[in-house]
């Protein structure tokens, strides 16, 4: 139940205040980044919504509108009970003091109309999440022309049409502001995809002491987990301790640590003194940096080419085998019982086998025989032939068609659903060089090809009927990955998935947080010694959502549990909280710390540091050296040209990119 919801107020008649930040989206995308920039960063938001029920939860009895309000009710009191709890100081109060509530308005469009009542011409961000691309794309060139200078934040799956959209948009924001700040051209248009940003983190949950990727400027920032030491041991530290870990970890009826689980809550960034203290914790560490390889596609199981094993059954490579082992043993026979050379006799055998000799009258009883089992031999080479060439035709005829599950797979992924998140989940893991099986209802889902192409075993069926996670090998595999859209099928996948394998790693995705945590917890008591983890797409994505609002680049986001972790590229100039402040006295423990230092030029820096530096593929030439520097000193003064990496906390980011109330005026 959600109990009381305070009722949200309509403002139909009040036009929005200049500055603030739209959100127009039909999903709970939309909800959880309204919630983010009216909770962590404090912003005034109007949020769009279509009327009526959720199309992806049309079992809720709830509409868009009443959900939206039920979050903001449930995030209100619970700044409220934080805030009264005594232990904020005056430094690290509520982001939102003074901020009136949402503004929520309900549209079937994003039209003209709907977005000039929004305010869009005084606003300052504009977030376009609808799970329709198209729709986000008329949207987004209404907004571009109806406010040039608004920032603008767009969810497209298509990764290369968001490329050439945002040059696009970039462009005619250029054309209508000419002599504008390239730095503020480069921030004025940002297109995500929810499932990119999800799918590292979605995938690292399959994987045994996996590594969480980050990449900046062609190099990877691995964030390992760590168990926590045994007596008498010492951590490994790595470069630096991200992150320390809920202290019920280990405890069966104890949930992931969030926001609200106090003092058993994961720690991110603790310092030194936490880190010595926390006895029995496991830890986060930044763990190495490396240059990453270019952009390459995801390896196919089974290779490139068709090995004699796929072409060819074994049962078939046996008989071939039976058949040249009697060849041979016949060679011998007649080198044994006559007085011919090995050639001669290698070529008398085969002319017998293949029938084309004379009939041996007159020879020795010796050689009369072996023509006769010659001849026996010789036919069973017509089936064998009929057979290799039957099976190598099917081989090629079911080239492009989806692969079975081989029968010796073990140690593998299943992977539920093949929609946005699983695709690329699928693709994730593929680059990791893990075998996957995949389970989806509907044949022409959107990743099916993909599936096909890299020669991933897929089953087709639903998984929640008999028989369909034995033929995917639920029972040898390594973790279970339920990504469907269905929460109730993810859930019953799990359970069946333990009963038959109680030791399997389960990662669901569910929507609903309490309804996770409560399936959390059963899991964990039902089965305390196996891996459990529950993970929203949408709690994943709305913090790299809510920062490309905000103008600032985000790098990437690290779960640890279900508190979330940030690295962001950002300039030192205008941050108080840096500018003039030596590495050691910048880093404040659960908010932020500096994590490396561009010194590159800024004339020369790359605009986007998650991009890989170009350089040929073929090896040619050199990858031109990173300008990111990682082994900083603590004395090092942070000035105001250079570009730093940090990761932060959600409200330590925030607290950062504060930005004031006032707008700058227009020319």
């Amino acid at each position: 139940m959600l109990g009381f919801v305070p009722p949200l107020p309509q403002q139909p008649g009040r036009p929005p205040s200049a500055g603030h930040m739209i959100v127009c989206g039909d999903d709970a995308l939309a909800r959880r980044l309204a919630v983010e920039l009216r909770y962590v960063y404090g912003e005034r938001v109007t949020l769009l919504l279509p009327p009526g029920r959720d199309a992806n939860s049309p079992e809720t009895p709830l509409t868009q509108r009443g959900r939206a309000a039920a979050l903001f009710g449930r995030m209100s009191a619970a700044m409220n009970r934080a805030g009264n709890g005594g232990g904020t100081t005056g430094g690290s109060g509520d982001t939102n003091a003074g901020v009136e509530a949402v503004r929520i308005m309900e549209a079937p469009e994003p039209s003209d109309d709907v977005l000039e009542e929004a305010g869009v011409d005084r606003a300052a961000a504009l977030a376009l999440v609808y799970d329709d691309d198209e729709r986000n794309i008329r949207a987004a060139l209404t907004a571009r022309r109806l406010n040039p200078r608004l920032r603008l934040v767009i969810r497209l799956y298509n990764r290369k049409l968001g490329q050439h959209l945002e040059e696009l948009l970039d462009q005619a924001a250029a054309v209508a502001m000419p002599g504008i700040d390239p730095a503020l051209l480069d921030a004025s248009t940002t297109v995500l995809s929810d499932a990119d940003t999800a799918a590292p983190a979605l995938a690292a949950t399959a994987l045994t002491g996996s590594s969480k990727i980050i990449q900046a400027e062609g190099l990877l920032l691995r964030a390992a987990e760590r168990p926590p030491p045994r007596p008498g041991e010492t951590a490994d530290p790595g470069l630096c301790t991200l992150a320390l870990l809920s202290s019920t970890t280990n405890d069966p009826a104890g949930a992931e640590g969030s926001d609200s689980s106090g003092d058993e809550a994961p720690q991110l960034l603790p310092d030194e003194s936490a880190v010595a203290a926390a006895t029995g914790r496991g830890t986060v560490v930044l763990e190495a940096v490396s240059r990453a390889d270019p952009d390459r596609p995801a390896t196919r199981m089974g290779g490139r080419g068709a090995p004699l094993a796929q072409v060819f059954s074994r049962r078939l490579r046996w008989s071939a085998l039976g058949v040249a082992a009697a060849a041979l043993a016949l060679v011998i026979a007649s080198l044994l019982t006559t007085e011919d050379t090995a050639i001669h006799s290698t070529y008398l055998t085969l002319l017998d086998l293949l029938g084309m000799n004379d009939p041996a009258e007159g020879a020795p009883p010796a050689r009369q025989i072996i023509q006769i089992l010659s001849g026996i031999a010789g036919l069973l080479l017509l089936p064998l032939l009929l057979a290799a060439v039957l099976e190598a035709f099917g081989t090629l005829r079911t080239a492009s068609s989806l692969r079975r599950p081989p029968r010796g797979l073990s140690g593998h992924v299943v992977l539920l659903g093949l929609g946005k998140i699983g695709t690329r989940v699928l693709v994730r893991l593929r680059e990791l060089d893990i075998p996957v099986v995949v389970v989806e209802e509907d044949p022409d889902a959107r990743g099916i090809p993909l599936a096909r192409s890299m020669h991933v075993p897929t089953v087709i069926g639903d998984v929640t009927q008999e028989g369909v996670l034995e033929a995917a090998k639920i029972r040898r595999a390594r973790a279970l990955l339920a990504l469907t859209s269905i929460d109730t099928t993810n859930l019953e996948a799990a359970l069946y998935a333990r009963s038959v394998k109680p030791a399997l790693r389960v990662a669901l995705r569910l929507y609903d947080d309490e309804f996770a945590t409560a399936v959390y917890r059963t899991l964990r008591t039902a089965h305390p010694g196996a891996l459990t983890r529950s993970r929203s797409v949408s709690h994943l994505a709305a913090p790299s959502f809510a920062v490309a609002m905000m103008g600032r680049q985000i790098l990437g986001a690290v779960p640890v549990e279900r508190k979330v972790m940030l690295f962001a590229a950002l300039e030192v100039a205008g941050h108080p909280q840096l500018e003039g402040r030596t590495v050691e006295q910048a880093f404040r423990a659960g908010a932020w710390r500096v994590l490396a230092i561009d010194a590159t030029p800024p004339a020369d820096r790359t605009p986007d540091l998650a991009a890989l530096p170009p350089y040929s593929p073929d090896g040619d030439t050199v990858p031109p050296p990173s300008g990111l520097v990682w082994d900083l000193h603590p004395g090092y003064v942070l000035r105001a040209t250079d570009r730093v990496v940090i990761a932060a906390t959600r409200r330590g980011l925030a607290e950062l990119l504060r930005r004031q109330r006032s707008v700058v005026p227009r020319q």
